[in-house]
């Protein structure tokens, strides 16, 4: 397969759902490599049963990277060439594989990247949302904290945005965007390419209001518009901040709760709800 002296680090996806979507060039290539990693052996030899493919599996996966990946590395350096695979879509994308690709080009390797599935863009390309501009932030922190920090730093890219995200979390996570970004539109892809695939096109306002219209199992990608889609009264917006301070006390005096008229000035001045109430409170 290689004329060089060193293997070569192929990077192979694999199917997010379909198995119809397995490429004739990632089954040759599985079937000639000395070795596949894997994340989940068990799951990888699912696939590799399916096609027929009987090959040694290396356990490789973000709790064992450093050793295994030196492990790996070494094997490439010996001549064996190997494929590198994650449970599902492109290795290296939100993936312990990014690290190996870095090791194996430190290492003067060879690295072959295969086209393939991937869920961040399959959800994009039919979201409805601007496909010539866009990021992709994967999974945010777990934690509240370290959440809403991120997506504050976010909340000024103008394109549109790409997360994953767990069923579990999906409501909190969906709750902080929308106090980070104020109101966008919003497409929730469930389960892509499998039987009870599911597009919801809406916005976060709507959402956040309405929890109920999303199934919270499966495996979500969250699409969201940038920072440039935000539509903005130009006559509101100035560039005082004490302006936050008079509108709040102007509409807390009209009988509004004060936690509610922090939401609304900061959705009039297209700004975060924790940045109006950092200046009311201060």
């Amino acid at each position: 397969m290689n004329d060089n002296e060193w293997g070569i680090l192929y990077l192979v996806p694999t199917p997010i759902g379909n198995l119809e979507d397995m490429t004739y060039r990632a089954v040759r290539i599985l079937g000639e490599v000395d070795a596949i990693a894997a994340e989940d052996t068990r799951h990888t030899g699912i696939l590799l049963k399916h096609f027929d493919i009987k090959k040694p599996l290396i356990s490789y996966h973000e709790h064992n990277k450093d050793e295994k990946g030196a492990y790996i590395i070494e094997l490439l350096l010996e001549g064996q060439s190997i494929a590198c695979v994650s449970d599902a879509g492109m290795p290296a994308i939100s993936d312990p594989g990014a690290d190996l690709v870095i090791k194996a080009i430190e290492a003067g390797i060879t690295v072959v990247p295969l086209p393939g599935a991937n869920a961040a863009l399959t959800a994009l390309i039919a979201s409805g949302l601007d496909t010539k501009s866009f990021a992709f932030a994967g999974f945010l922190p777990k934690r509240g904290k370290h959440r809403v920090e991120e997506l504050q730093r976010l909340s000024q890219v103008t394109g549109t945005l790409m997360f994953y995200e767990a069923p579990h979390r999906l409501q909190e996570v969906l709750q902080d965007m929308y106090e980070a970004f104020g109101n966008r539109s919003i497409t929730v892809a469930r389960e892509l390419t499998k039987k009870f695939e599911t597009f919801v096109r809406t916005d976060l306002e709507s959402l956040v209001n309405d929890l109920e219209q999303l199934t919270y199992k499966g495996e979500f990608v969250l699409i969201v518009g940038g920072a440039d889609t935000v539509e903005s009264d130009a006559s509101a917006v100035s560039d005082e901040p004490v302006s936050y301070v008079d509108a709040v006390q102007a509409l807390v005096e009209t009988g509004i709760p004060k936690k509610e008229a922090i939401r609304q000035v900061a959705k009039r001045f297209n700004v975060s709800r924790r940045d109006v109430y950092n200046i009311v409170e201060c």
